[in-house]
This record gives structure tokens, sequence and C-alpha cells, in this order.
């Protein structure tokens, strides 16, 4: 019995829509653990799905690439649903209106606290430059830091490991801690979600309230135009 589900593995895994099929069903089963834990960002789906995919990957013994053949139309989709968090935004718009210079101060300050902590951290620990360069982009979307990455001579794909981790952290632990230094604007959440935290944080925010969703997606989009643009000419002088 075990050598037949095998053998039928064996074959499924060289169809490339077996991995699309694969990562919506760990994540609809990260979403269904999710709402059925009340919504517990610790739950985060996310997280949940990763856990499902790496477990299921391992056991087959299915390299990563053969993996993604199937699955990488879930990644040409992040720019359609980066794009797709205007409307939020656009519903919100009067409210962005007003407070709109606090809004940049408060990216740009949390976008270089994001960098420098983290940079400053791995520097400290004795991480190499190439490290250092591929951590620097880390709260940013994936597809803005894997070429800043690559533009300052990191590396690419660690980077991205890095970006997934950071919002996924993010998104478990940021509403806690907000909880805990007791900020409740939804406003003044979204951007710290959306700062930090990049798409995941803002999925998180979108799922809680419409208005943090709203300044969460605009944060995450003023962070990656802002360190698209400032992070290389920083790094150049650093480096």
């Amino acid at each position: 019995m075990t050598e037949g589900f095998y053998e039928i593995w064996v074959y499924l895994s060289t169809q490339p829509l077996l991995g699309l099929t694969v990562t919506l069903v760990a994540y609809q089963a990260g979403m269904w653990i999710y709402t059925k834990g009340g919504l517990n960002p610790l739950l985060n789906p996310v997280l949940i799905a990763v856990v499902i995919l790496v477990g299921l990957l391992m056991l087959s013994g299915t390299d990563y690439q053969t993996y993604f053949d199937g699955a990488k139309f879930v990644h040409f989709m992040l720019g359609p649903a980066t794009v797709a968090l205007a409307v939020p935004l656009y519903a919100q718009f009067q409210k962005v209106r007003r407070t709109f210079p606090v809004i940049l101060v408060s990216i740009l300050v949390g976008s270089a606290t994001a960098t420098m902590s983290a940079v400053g951290v791995a520097w400290a620990l004795g991480a190499s430059r190439e490290t250092l360069l591929s951590l620097a982009p880390k709260s940013v979307t994936a597809p803005i830091a894997m070429g800043i990455a690559d533009a300052v001579g990191g590396v690419p794909s660690l980077t991205a490991v890095l970006v997934i981790l950071t919002g996924i952290i993010g998104a478990v632990l940021g509403p806690g801690v907000l909880d805990l230094i007791r900020i409740k604007d939804w406003r003044a959440r979204g951007i710290a979600g959306g700062t930090a935290a990049h798409g995941i944080g803002t999925a998180r925010a979108l799922q809680v309230s419409e208005v943090a969703g709203a300044f969460s997606s605009l944060a995450m989009g003023l962070n990656g135009l802002a360190t698209a643009i400032l992070l290389p000419i920083i790094l150049g002088w650093l480096f």
C-alpha cells in the first residue's frame, strides 16, 4: 500500500499543476486553522502553509525547483495582488490626505529603523558583507527587496527568505507588541504593519480592519519606494 502511494506521488510530482494545487490547499488549511483559532496572530495562515509545504517537500524528497515550476503562478500574482491594494487605500483616501505629512515621516523613520537595526545587529554578530547587504532591504516587499539586493551586491535568494521571515514574524508578533505598548489607533497599527512586515503584515491588517489595511498598504508602497531610492545610496557610502 505504501509503495503504491509512493509511486502515485512520483508520478504526480512531475505534473506542473501539482505545486500550485498543493500551495493552495496548504494555504486553505492554514486559513481554516487561523479562523478556528479566532484569528489569533500566532496561527498566521502563511506560517502554517509554509510549515505544511516544507514538510511535504522534505517527506516526499521533492526538490524546490520542481515544486516551483508548478507554483510559480502564485509568484506571478504577487504583482497584481500588490496593485489591488490600491482599492482599500482609495476607500480611505480622505483620512490618508488629512494625515499624510505625519504618515510620511512615520514611514521614513520606520524604514530607517528597520534597516539600521537589522544591519547593526548582524554586523555586531560578525555577519559577512554579503549577508549585511542581503539583510538591509528585508522589510520591503519581495520583488523590490530582491531587486535592491541584486543592485547593491547582496544575494537575492537570501533576501527573499529574509523578507518572508520578516513578514511572518511581523504579522505574528506585531499585534501583540502594539497591544503591549497600547497603540489602539487603526491608522497607526496599519502603518506599523506595512512598514515593518510588508505584504504579509498588510494581509493581516486587512483581516482585522479596513482602515488598518488601507494605511498598511500605503506604508508598504511608500516604504518600498523610499528604500529602493535611498538604500543603494546609503549603502554605497557605508560600503
